[in-house]
């Protein structure tokens, strides 16, 4: 069988003339292909967005070609798993997802589009928010920072008097540091993200649903919300905080109708950037554990993951705290 760019990198490493290719590439960075290991059920094509733009996808193109005795052949479909869309599961419901217009929140909004909802797409990257709309017409789409209670009120008014669901996938990443070392910046920036600005959102949402007496929100927690080896000191705080608001919501708002779980991501293959300064000793002190992570997961894994949790199949689930990390909890 032919090695394409949608070929698992497993795949690629297997083959002798693939992983003569996979080897040499790597040996020009000063890596092994053990640094793979928690990827190799992913597809070559997958490497792209990993890089975080250190890649071009030519390097993939000249990788395929050379297997191939200079040509691209006609590409098979991913190995492993595949998405399975559900048709009509969303229909008829309108949920919102922030952070939609990339990674996570886009594989998200994505599938909901195609499982029949109506989404209201926000994130504060205005034109990738308007390729998505370019691509999923049906989309309604609030570029702003919700941080700031104007875009808030902004989502509330796209949405209508009706909102289904809510999923809180925005969030950003700390730059490693221990509380020693963390300052006031990063601190505020990434409690305002990842903690404030759901819970805003959860706020603005839940009168709404009380007075339907139904709804459902999702927030992305991470492996940082269930240890405290995973991340920084305020990317820690901060997930673990998101749970707490999840599980007090959960207990408040239950009796109402309305469910409130979490999602907690590990690894995942989005290829959003870290800060430009990270701290030496936190990089340091983390790097043996997160060099355990199990398995590297896609966007469309963890859209999987929330878009059950979102939908009417999740009826009997409240209050759970669903770790989406390829079992590294378990290690």
């Amino acid at each position: 069988m032919a090695l394409t760019a949608n070929s698992s990198i497993g795949d690629w490493l297997a083959d002798p003339t693939g992983g003569e290719l996979i080897r040499g590439l790597l040996a020009q960075s000063g890596a092994s292909a053990d640094s793979l290991a928690p990827v190799l059920g992913l597809p070559l094509q997958q490497l792209v967005v990993m890089s975080q733009g250190a890649m071009p996808q030519s390097v993939v193109d000249d990788l395929v070609r050379a297997a191939n005795g200079g040509e691209i052949p006609e590409d098979t479909a991913a190995t492993g798993w595949t998405e399975q869309v559900t048709p009509g599961r969303f229909s008829g419901k309108t949920v919102i997802v922030t952070g939609a217009a990339s990674g996570i929140g886009k594989a998200t909004a994505s599938r909901i589009t195609r499982e029949g909802g109506r989404v209201v797409a926000c994130d504060i990257a205005a034109e990738k928010l308007d390729a998505l709309a370019a691509e999923f017409p049906g989309i309604v789409t609030v570029a702003g920072d919700l941080t700031q209670q104007d875009a808030i009120d902004r989502v509330i008014t796209a949405a209508g008097d009706r909102i289904d669901g809510l999923a809180n996938v925005a969030g950003i990443n700390d730059d490693f540091s221990p509380a020693g070392e963390t300052p006031d910046a990063v601190w505020d920036r990434v409690i305002a993200i990842n903690l404030t600005a759901p819970f805003k959102l959860m706020r603005a949402v839940l009168p709404l649903m009380e007075a339907a007496g139904r709804g459902s929100i999702l927030n992305v927690s991470s492996e940082a919300g269930l240890r405290g080896n995973a991340s920084g000191n305020a990317y820690t705080a901060s997930k673990h905080g998101i749970i707490g608001v999840t599980k007090s919501a959960a207990f408040m708002y239950g009796p109402k109708g309305i469910r409130v779980n979490s999602v907690a991501p590990g690894g995942v293959a989005t290829g959003i950037p870290m800060p430009p300064h990270m701290s030496e000793y936190g990089s340091g002190r983390l790097a043996p554990f997160q060099q355990a992570i199990p398995t590297v997961a896609t966007a469309e894994h963890l859209a999987a993951s929330i878009t059950f949790l979102l939908s009417d199949d999740a009826v009997n689930i409240n209050g759970a705290i669903l770790a989406s990390d390829g079992g590294w909890s378990v290690q």
